[in-house]
């Protein structure tokens, strides 16, 4: 069964920094591409970032240059580390085994305010 478990979200200034990350069982973590999504209040789930098994990354336009994906296949972990965040990054964050959303966890609640 696959499991994902998310933790690392916080509240932070506008400009701070966290680090968010999904610890990954129930499968084999290494061969499998993972994405970050997230959910603003009263809106729909939004697309962050992609890595592949290679390490191949891609990101949404409206985190390019601030948020980086990155992943530790020996502790079976995903990360999404996010720079000068802003307001609109507020939301919670998920990750997901490939892309499909159910798999995603409980979440973890991002707040940028100042």
């Amino acid at each position: 069964e696959v499991q994902l478990v998310e933790s690392g979200g916080g509240l932070v200034q506008p400009g701070g920094s966290l680090r968010l990350s999904c610890a990954a069982s129930g499968f084999t973590f290494s061969w499998s591409g993972m994405n970050w999504g997230r959910q603003a209040p009263g809106k729909g789930l939004e697309w962050v970032s992609s890595i592949n098994h290679y390490g191949v990354t891609n990101y949404a336009d409206s985190v390019k240059g601030r948020f980086t994906i990155s992943r530790d296949n020996a502790k079976n972990t995903l990360y999404l580390q996010m720079t000068n965040l802003k307001p609109e990054d507020t939301a919670v964050y998920y990750c997901t085994k490939g892309t499909d959303w159910s798999t995603r966890g409980q979440g973890t609640q991002v707040t940028v305010s100042p």
